[in-house]
């Protein structure tokens, strides 16, 4: 059985590791999908697993001795 739950802002932030500003950011840029009830923005549930599986952690490269 599939949950259709869906998160707030801050809710959906807290889970992946981001800022909420960020997650907020995202919204805008319509990068997650999202329903607004009013001035309440929520997040589905699925889109944790779909930000998560396109994460690429940052590379630094370390400078020639």
């Amino acid at each position: 059985m599939s949950s259709n739950k869906n998160l707030k802002i801050a809710e959906f932030a807290k889970r992946v590791g981001y800022k909420v500003s960020t997650i907020r950011k995202k919204v805008w840029r319509r990068e997650l999908d999202s329903i607004k009830v009013g001035r309440l923005v929520l997040i589905p549930e699925e889109e944790v697993a779909r930000l998560l599986s396109d994460f690429r952690p940052r590379v630094e490269i370390a400078p020639r001795e």
